[in-house]
């Protein structure tokens, strides 16, 4: 009897054609006697329609192709399950594949993600929804907002909106930060809630960053002049700056002096004045190199 494995497949992330994509999953799936069901995603009841597929099938693991909010998604449907994630990049924004190293061809990540052994990674929960890689508040989220309502693309369109968006920012804010039973006050003009080391972009924004040691880090950047910050977006961050602090911890309470903008895993998300920032040890199986 033929496994199971079922392919999320996002058709519009990263403006990219996945006819391809799929077309090579699927021959490799028949190589391998492997019975690959394919979901495309609607934005319409994924998540339930996720977990029905999921229940029907019960595969040992899930290929999802796509970016860091399809990964997100789908590892949100199946939270409770035990089961692998493979991943095929495939979204505008791939920060998670980067971390893992998995930037490489179609051939070698369709091997990873059908074959390979996995990794158990930590989720973080902010507020109680699920934050695999990245989230910030402050300057960066900013960005995203005024890059998604923008109608220029890619890089240049990154760049433009990053000094559209240091232009137009309300300035510094303050936050008090609880963590490690201690409280502190600062003025940031960004905070990242990192669960590992880089942006899509490739920059080192959290050089402690570790995905499966319990804990994740606060990245506290003080002042962002336009230099800086077109080296987060570009990607050569200099993270020893003293402009810049990081606290190591299990779970964090944050709270703003104001409403800042927010964003998860590479998404918008409005503004917040609290976050409840909690670790979940080893939450998932992801296919690794």
């Amino acid at each position: 009897m033929r496994k199971n494995i079922i392919m999320i497949v996002n058709p519009i992330s990263g403006d990219l054609d996945k006819s391809e994509l799929t077309d090579a999953a699927f021959s490799f799936a028949e190589e391998e006697n492997l019975n690959l069901v394919i979901y495309n995603t609607s934005g319409v009841n994924d998540i339930i329609n996720i977990q029905a597929l999921y229940l029907s099938y019960k595969p040992e693991r899930i290929i999802v192709a796509g970016g860091d909010g399809t990964i997100k998604m789908v590892s949100e449907a199946l939270q409770k399950e035990d089961v692998i994630l493979g991943i095929l990049p495939a979204g505008s924004a791939n920060g998670l594949a980067v971390d893992l190293d998995l930037m490489l061809t179609l051939e070698e990540n369709l091997q990873i993600a059908f074959q390979n052994d996995f990794m158990e990674i930590d989720v973080i929960t902010i507020n109680d929804k699920i934050s695999l890689h990245l989230s910030d508040l402050g300057l960066n989220a900013e960005l995203i907002k005024n890059y998604e309502n923008a109608t220029i693309r890619g890089k240049w369109g990154y760049a433009l909106q990053a000094v559209n968006t240091l232009i137009d920012f309300e300035g510094p804010f303050t936050a008090t930060i609880t963590a490690n039973d201690e409280t502190i006050n600062c003025v940031a003009r960004m905070i990242v809630i990192a669960n590992s080391k880089k942006y899509g972009t490739g920059v080192v924004i959290n050089p402690e960053g570790e995905m499966n040691d319990g804990k994740f880090e606060l990245v506290i950047l003080k002042n962002l002049d336009l230099y800086v910050f077109g080296q987060i977006v570009t990607g050569n961050m200099p993270i020893e700056s003293n402009d810049v602090e990081i606290i190591s911890t299990n779970q964090a309470f944050i709270k703003t002096n104001f409403p800042v903008s927010f964003q998860m895993d590479g998404e918008y998300c409005g503004t917040e004045t609290e976050y409840n920032v909690e670790i979940l040890h080893k939450q998932m199986k992801v296919a690794i190199p």
